[in-house]
């Protein structure tokens, strides 16, 4: 009997830490995959290629054969290193490709021949990717719970302190691996994939599926190039907003400490500055590049804040908000906490 297993009891198992392994080729892992997936790929990328070639050239007999010389060699490394990501779960080690075919059930068979049960996943990554598409087409979530203001107030510091207090944070430009706006992808690297984002939100968001209420940031559609699924940002936006309001003196603190190697990054932040031209303007611009140069880090960007961001949050301000002021970011997280507490209770 085939050992398959359906994705609700995958995902079910996947909550009870069973292991996850992708066996698609390293491209197709990069680009999107279940989080929490290993992966220990059955062909490489250019064996992937070669294969997929012989398939439409020659038939899938030819291809199928072709792909036994190419795997067997390597059939004692994928047990090692399946078995040696195993936990101490009693759930069998759960297998997917892209659509459920032979490369998921040769590993599958390869495992439970070995000794070490396995299973593999009906529809594979295909499965997964449609029940994402659907949950953000379809699910309702609890109240949301939105953190705005201008730029520097420590939106997403206070998000981490929450956070770590075990408050149902999430964090969409931790998500995105971005700070958002013109300047948010300094020294940050690649953002993921769209398909990998969504998937990884709704990781987040599956986490917190009994939580009676969400804390998010107040986010733009876009965070960088990727874009919040349309259903849930509408949900953003019929959120209770919380507008944080500080001082100039900390918005500066916040910024220096979010951007430490700010010296390094001196050819990013130049194109950066010179991207906002045309709304600025040139002898704006002209001097914020100046006074880059000086390194007068404080005035730069409590100009830059003044000039391009506060007109910029101010215009989405929302109608409707409660405002929370502070002077440090300890009495801010307390604050919203304090807020939302009693927001639950007077609903």
């Amino acid at each position: 009997m085939q050992a398959t297993i359906d994705l609700a009891a995958a995902l079910t198992y996947r909550h009870q830490q069973a292991l996850l392994v992708d066996v698609r080729s390293p491209a197709e892992f990069a680009e999107t995959s279940i989080p929490g997936a290993i992966n220990v790929p059955l062909f490489s990328n250019d064996e992937r290629a070669e294969i997929g070639i012989l398939y439409k050239q020659q038939g899938k007999m030819i291809a199928r054969r072709r792909g036994v010389v190419i795997a067997a060699p390597k059939i004692p490394d994928f047990l090692a290193q399946i078995d040696s990501a195993r936990t101490l779960s009693t759930h069998p080690v759960l297998i997917f490709c892209w659509r459920g075919g032979m490369r998921s059930l040769a590993m599958t068979s390869f495992m439970n021949l070995a000794g070490i049960p396995a299973r593999q996943l009906i529809g594979g990554h295909k499965a997964f990717r449609r029940m994402v598409c659907d949950y953000f087409d379809r699910h309702q979530w609890p109240n949301l719970y939105g953190r705005r203001g201008l730029t520097g107030i420590g939106k997403t510091r206070i998000l981490q302190q929450l956070e770590e207090q075990g408050q149902p944070v999430i964090d969409l430009e931790k998500i995105a691996n971005h700070r958002g706006s013109a300047f948010g992808g300094l020294g940050l690297g690649n953002q993921p994939g769209q398909k990998l984002f969504e998937a990884r939100l709704w990781a987040r968001l599956d986490e917190l599926r009994d939580s009676p209420y969400l804390i998010t940031e107040g986010e733009s559609r876009h965070i960088g190039r990727l874009a919040v699924p349309a259903r849930f940002h509408q949900a953003m936006q019929q959120q209770t907003s919380l507008w944080l309001t500080t001082t100039m003196t900390l918005r500066t603190e916040v910024i220096l400490a979010d951007y430490p190697d700010l010296a390094q990054l001196h050819p990013a932040i130049a194109r950066a500055l010179n991207s906002l031209r045309e709304r600025l303007g040139n002898s704006s611009v002209d001097r914020l590049q100046q006074l880059l140069i000086s390194e007068d880090w404080n005035l730069l960007i409590a100009e830059l804040m003044q000039s391009y961001y506060d007109p910029l949050y101010l215009h989405t301000m929302p109608q409707r908000y409660l405002e929370i002021c502070y002077d440090s970011l300890g009495e801010g997280a307390s604050a919203v906490m304090e807020t939302i507490a009693h927001l639950e209770k007077n609903p």
